[in-house]
């Protein structure tokens, strides 16, 4: 199998390109830094990857490279909680998704070959924030930036249906594994001083890093699957359970909450990635038979940090 990628140089993408190279197949990476996945993914040491520089909002020749591709899997976009959203940031995060998506569709629908199958995140950010609600894939949209940017990020991979290519759409969840979001909770923990973000009432949907590049592969590979599938663990936590886990694993207390005022005066708007939450289930992706390796929180974190 020959998969074509975009955020491949990313936490979740390094991953999957890894696996696909273990597992026998090819990738093609997209990126618009070949000398970094260069060096992640040398060709003298890594067989059966190709690198090619693109421009995810533009067209250009990058987009030959799709055809012949049995897959395409679409992971890039705008970091969301790095910094404040400002008017102008707001911009980027939703360009970067959906006129990314977008030159990606074009491209799969001009191959002389194309793709069986597009794989293109999304986020549970699609419903919106609540402590109260359950979310699973049949729940409507929210009202904020996020559901909104969702929404438009997932009408244009919609579009790959047009040209009789089937598409999975994985909406994530905190992606949990050595670096991302968990990399920047564990230091306080070291200095005892870790503790709940906010309130720690929100609602924690994660979901162990294997589990998500599983998950794909099986979107890759079984014809049926199709549609959307919420790609976070089957248990939930609030956010003082996960905190109250992390130190029980890493023989830490968590007692010194982070307030929510700290992270909004360094984020703003962003914060609210962090400080609200909602409780997603995998409805639709247990009917598919997945089996999750790392179905709870103490055995996500167990395993991650040895």
């Amino acid at each position: 199998m020959k998969v074509a990628i975009t955020g491949a140089t990313g936490f979740v993408g390094s991953r999957l390109v890894e696996r696909l190279q273990s597992d026998g197949h090819s990738a093609v990476i997209l990126t618009r830094n070949p000398l970094q996945a260069k060096r992640l993914f040398p060709t003298s040491v890594v067989p059966g990857v190709d690198v090619v520089a693109y421009t995810p909002t533009e067209s250009g020749d990058w987009q030959q490279a799709i055809a012949g591709c049995d897959g395409v899997v679409n992971l890039a976009g705008e970091p969301i909680a790095e910094s404040r959203w400002t008017p102008e940031r707001k911009q980027i995060i939703l360009k970067s998704r959906q006129l990314g998506t977008q030159k990606l569709v074009d491209a799969i629908a001009q191959a002389a070959q194309k793709p069986s199958v597009l794989v293109n995140a999304s986020a549970i950010g699609y419903y919106g924030t609540s402590e109260t609600a359950t979310f699973d894939e049949t729940s409507p949209p929210g009202d904020d930036f996020l559901a909104q940017v969702c929404e438009a990020w997932e009408a244009e991979a919609e579009k790959v249906k047009q040209a009789g290519v089937r598409l999975v759409i994985v909406r994530l969840g905190i992606v949990l594994g050595n670096g991302g979001a968990l990399a920047k909770m564990i230091p306080p923990f070291k200095l005892f001083a870790g503790g709940p973000i906010g309130t720690g009432k929100q609602w924690f949907s994660w979901i162990h890093r294997e589990d998500l590049v599983n998950l794909i592969l099986q979107a890759l590979t079984q014809p049926q699957m199709e549609g959307v599938y919420n790609a976070t663990a089957p248990n939930p936590v609030r956010m003082a359970e996960f905190s109250h886990t992390l130190g029980e694993v890493m023989h830490r207390p968590s007692w010194l909450p982070v307030p929510g005022f700290a992270l909004e005066t360094l984020l703003g708007d962003g914060a609210k990635v962090v400080l609200e939450g909602q409780q997603v289930l995998p409805k639709r992706t247990q009917t598919t038979g997945f089996q999750y390796q790392y179905p709870t929180v103490k055995q996500a974190v167990a395993e991650i940090l040895g």
